[in-house]
């Protein structure tokens, strides 16, 4: 593809001089930069892409996109086009290179601390039983049509994120569009929209969730978080948002497209008269505009109504008939790692709850939600830690909350990433009451085993944080770990021991 056409379909200048080139291949990696190349200097977290123009140049790229041109690199080669913004440009240029999918489409972007999986989820199940042809992107999985898994062309890029970068969304789109999807449903964080990789979308609709601590590594502070999640709402047509959340409150006197808004008590759906059924779920009734149902949802906790409330209302706003929506969300088994109960054999002894909640808020209505549930006599063993490498102040903060509602504490590791895991352990203990039951156990896999070889009758053990994932990264890399093997294995050991007894 020409520079011309390429540019012109992104619709970003470009000189003269350059229109003829041709372009096969647009990358933002030096070492992966082939002849005939557009490299396209970004100004990444750790690094800057234009401090390797010079290796771009010197591996065949024909064109050179920067913000700015170093010294050492003018008369080289490659041609130059500058740009103010090339992250912006990154997701123009590549929606372009890939044949404008996103305006064959219609993209439901949902954003907000905690719930977009969940939410998305639901969602794709939702239209699905409406018949329409559906993709996913988000945290768990990226699916096309059918569920068809779409996996990352250059696994780095996707690795551990939520929102792929922008060669790899767009890539997918393309996908999607060639196999027949209609609705994409697509988790979109704060750090995708503060970095510009979904500035080529016009979202159909905007979902909002709620907003809580979370990312202050990055935004620094609530405002300026409140702020990149606004952004969703100035490229979408239209809006659902939670107007529980004070931040979805002032979303929703301050957005220009057309809203509705979902709540637990007055708004325009509402899930109300809510009766909790234990580990079955919950019973409430779900009221739109002009008609309601009941609804038997058979995911456990207050949150989890919410999700399904909100789910369902952009469901309703797309015309999808209120019995279907009940006779979907009757059925859901919710997104992996959300408040997914472990299916264990009868005489297991005890029960285990994995999630995802890895902020404050998610951990405190986690616990909740167990609190809620479980009878009399159980008690509840949480097992938690806290990423490295991510906001420090909410360590402290989880730990309070996990003293205070949950029977017996373990303190074990997360991806400790690049930090030591010793220290994050020491921020954790700052706010553990240390008159209540506890333990630290930094070694994750043997929290777990400890937890569950010494578990009492009837107890509850919640394992937070992981959820869906199924590795473990150190400063080593990322390894291989799935909660629910280790799970298991140390069920059979208990087994084999209360048999020898």
């Amino acid at each position: 593809m020409k520079v011309s056409e390429l540019f012109g379909k992104a619709g970003l200048s470009y000189p003269p001089e350059t229109g003829d080139i041709e372009i096969d291949q647009i990358v933002t990696d030096s070492r992966r930069v082939q002849p005939g190349c557009l490299f396209l200097c970004i100004r990444g977290l750790h690094t800057d892409g234009h401090g390797y123009a010079d290796d771009a140049i010197k591996a065949g790229a024909a064109v050179i996109v920067a913000e700015q041109v170093r010294d050492v690199c003018v008369g080289g080669a490659a041609a130059y086009i500058m740009l103010e913004n090339t992250r912006k440009a990154a997701a123009l240029l590549y929606n372009a290179l890939y044949g404008d999918p996103v305006s064959k489409l219609k993209i439901i972007g949902v954003t907000g601390t905690n719930g977009k999986t969940s939410v998305c989820v639901l969602l794709t199940e939702l239209f699905r039983a409406a018949g329409y042809r559906c993709g996913l992107v988000g945290t768990v999985c990226c699916q096309s049509a059918d569920g068809v898994a779409l996996s990352p062309q250059n696994a780095d890029t996707l690795a551990n994120m939520t929102t792929p970068d922008p060669e790899e969304l767009y890539r997918m789109l393309a996908q999607m569009v060639r196999d027949g999807v209609e609705y994409v449903f697509m988790e979109v964080t704060s750090h995708a929209l503060a970095l510009s990789k979904v500035d080529a979308i016009l979202f159909d609709t905007a979902v909002f969730t709620n907003l809580t601590r979370d990312h202050l590594d990055f935004h620094h502070t609530m405002e300026e978080y409140f702020l990149a999640k606004r952004r969703l709402f100035n490229i979408c047509r239209r809006a659902v948002i939670n107007r529980d959340d004070e931040a979805g409150e002032r979303l929703l006197s301050t957005v220009r497209c057309p809203a509705v808004s979902v709540s637990l008590t007055e708004g325009d759906y509402c899930a109300l008269d809510i009766v909790k059924q234990g580990t079955g779920g919950s019973v409430f009734r779900f009221q739109a505009p002009d008609e309601e149902i009941e609804i038997a949802l058979p995911i456990p906790g207050e949150f989890s109504v919410m999700n399904a409330l909100t789910a369902g209302a952009v469901a309703a706003e797309y015309g999808i008939p209120l019995a279907l929506i009940r006779r979907t969300l009757e059925q859901t088994r919710g997104a992996e790692g959300r408040m997914e109960r472990l299916l264990l054999a009868e005489n297991a002894g005890l029960s285990v709850v994995i999630d995802y909640a890895h902020t404050p808020d998610a951990l405190e209505k986690l616990l909740q939600s167990v609190r809620g549930f479980r009878r009399q006599g159980e008690r509840i063993v949480l097992l938690f830690g806290c990423g490295g490498d991510r906001d420090r102040d909410k360590r402290k903060q989880m730990g309070q909350i996990a003293s205070q509602l949950a029977d017996l504490v373990i303190v074990t590791s997360d991806n400790s990433r690049g930090e030591d895991p010793d220290g994050i352990l020491t921020d954790i203990l700052k706010g553990i009451d240390k008159e209540r039951p506890y333990t630290v156990i930094r070694d994750r896999r043997l929290a777990i085993e400890t937890a569950v070889l010494s578990a009492k009758p009837r107890d509850i053990l919640v394992l937070a944080g992981k959820g869906h994932e199924r590795y473990e990264i150190d400063r080593k890399g990322r390894h291989p770990f799935d909660e629910r093997e280790i799970v298991r294995e140390a069920l059979k050991r208990r087994h084999a021991a209360g048999a020898e007894e």
